[in-house]
């Protein structure tokens, strides 16, 4: 049997868990075409596992503050020499991996904060024989005030370091040019695969919809949305349908006391911290509330829900208003807009009469991207000189 070609992806997670979803959904398809090496740089996420069939390499793990700070998930060594740490760990996995092809995940049009440590490992695939290299972003970036420069400042580097630009869309709902905006385009190839999407609820639900799902991602910043949830259900009155609050498994522990202790007094409401298969939990809930994050979103639309979104926009953060505003105009979800537990209570309840229009968004971006990246190997192998072999 012909050995399958190394891959080495790179992701880190640091505000929420919505980076590292992605790629363990992507991971799992390029998994069937390539041996696939997972360097993983946020705080891994409780009760929740990677796909089968990768392997994780676990970086000393640090996460962001809202207002951009780092700081060191669970330790006490300063950030720069966990930076200085995981710079290590990064080189000597490559130059003991010798990848055929390295996938960065969002840099260089995110991860500022990351850019030394993933030069340094985007320098050593420009030794011979250089792999593919490509970067994988979401659907939409966040914006910024100072745009252009930074979007220049990301051109530059796909410029000299990556041969490919993998955008997980689809261009008929949004395209990489929609929130890059640069002073000269892109030399290398940009690929719009297809949105990506994991191997979970794809079974129908048995049975009625029934009951309300309220969830934020990953958890971390989404504390204010369930008690306004829990709020919200005890004033639809006694006949409101039973509420079930996922946290996530970033969600902070004294986070989950307190919204264990507001749903403690409501009936009908109960908690749980993280669940395997969200989409599957969507299919079966008859109304959703919930951020609009990229994982998020696509659950919606493939389990059909009917939902209410309420976009994370803390801080400047444009890209989930920006993607509730477009499933909006599809007819996929309802967006609150912001209000107190009344309006939200007002907004669940009108939730009764809307039904999901279908939408025929394209989600097979991770085997796309797959097809992609074997095709540009092939490529890279079929010119004079010499091939991209497996050093051991």
């Amino acid at each position: 049997m012909i050995p399958r070609p190394d891959l080495l992806l790179y992701c880190q997670h640091s505000l929420g868990l919505g980076h590292l979803k992605r790629s363990w959904a992507l991971a799992e398809s390029l998994s069937r075409e390539f041996r696939v090496v997972l360097a993983s740089g946020g705080a891994p996420p409780d009760g929740l596992d990677p796909p089968r069939g990768i392997d994780v390499i676990e970086l000393p793990p640090l996460a962001q503050e809202p207002d951009g700070r780092l700081f060191v998930v669970g330790g006490r060594d300063s950030v720069d020499r966990v930076v200085t740490a995981r710079t290590r760990m990064l080189i000597d996995l490559y130059r003991r991996l010798r990848p055929h092809i390295v996938v960065i995940e969002l840099f260089p049009f995110g991860r500022r904060k990351f850019h030394d440590e993933i030069v340094a490992l985007l320098e050593e695939t420009r030794r011979p024989v250089r792999p593919i290299v490509a970067t994988s972003v979401r659907d939409l970036l966040v914006q910024r005030g100072n745009q252009r420069q930074h979007d220049d400042r990301a051109r530059a580097l796909v410029d000299t370091y990556f041969d490919l630009v993998l955008v997980h869309t689809d261009p008929r709902f949004a395209r990489l040019t929609d929130t890059f905006h640069p002073s000269r385009p892109i030399a290398a190839p940009v690929h719009h695969t297809g949105f990506v999407v994991g191997a979970g609820g794809v079974e129908q639900p048995a049975g009625r919809r029934a009951g309300i799902l309220v969830s934020g991602g990953g958890g971390r910043f989404a504390e204010r949305l369930y008690a306004t949830a829990i709020d919200a259900h005890d004033r639809l009155g006694p006949a409101a349908p039973p509420m079930t609050v996922v946290t996530g498994p970033l969600c902070p522990a004294d986070a989950v006391a307190r919204v264990r202790e507001a749903a403690s007094r409501s009936a009908g409401v109960r908690v749980e911290t993280t669940i395997d298969d969200m989409c599957a939990a969507m299919r079966r809930a008859a109304v959703s509330v919930s951020q609009c994050g990229y994982n998020t979103a696509l659950d919606i639309v493939r389990a059909g829900v009917p939902a209410l979104v309420v976009p994370f926009d803390d801080n400047g953060d444009s890209e989930q208003t920006d993607r509730a505003t477009r499933l909006e105009h599809l007819d996929a979800v309802r967006v609150f807009r912001g209000g107190d537990a009344g309006a939200l209570a007002a907004a669940i309840d009108g939730m009764r009469s809307f039904t999901p229009a279908p939408t025929s968004l394209d989600l097979n971006g991770g085997q796309r991207t797959a097809g992609i990246l074997s095709a540009a190997l092939r490529s890279r192998n079929a010119r004079p000189g010499p091939s991209i072999t497996r050093c051991v």
